[in-house]
């Protein structure tokens, strides 16, 4: 076989791959998560005392429970901070019910379950000073 037949049937077959590169490309996105699987974005305002100040550095703690059906269920937990107005971002949560701690010093701490339903939701905290102690 000669240079010139060798390298027209070379480049025959990179002719030939070429399409098939192009159509692998142009593959369709995939659909939607099923809604089960949907995140949300969780707003907590937190605000303490008679004057519902906001209260800065405040410790959110979200913990929610993944059900499965053949392992065990898992937890997960985030934890973020409040900024200088009192609120803190909670970005990809899921939708379900969770529990919303609120850690802050000089505050009563908070606890309880919500039902996280819409995509995006806010939640409003009050805290109220500690008993004192004698």
């Amino acid at each position: 076989m000669t240079a010139t037949k060798l390298f027209t049937l070379i480049a025959l077959g990179l002719a030939l791959l070429a399409p098939a590169n192009g159509f692998a490309q142009q593959q369709t996105p995939p659909a939607n998560k099923p809604s089960e699987d949907q995140m949300s974005r969780i707003t907590v305002e937190v605000s303490g005392g008679e004057k519902s100040v906001p209260i800065e550095n405040a410790s959110v703690y979200i913990k929610y429970v993944e059900e499965r059906k053949i392992k065990s269920n898992k937890t997960v937990e985030l934890n973020v901070k409040t900024n200088r107005e009192g609120t803190a971002h909670v970005p990809d949560a899921p939708l379900g019910r969770a529990l919303v701690q609120v850690v802050a010093d000089g505050w009563k701490t908070y606890g309880r379950w919500y039902d996280i339903s819409e995509a995006k939701q806010t939640i409003k905290i009050h805290l109220d000073k500690p008993p004192k102690w004698y």
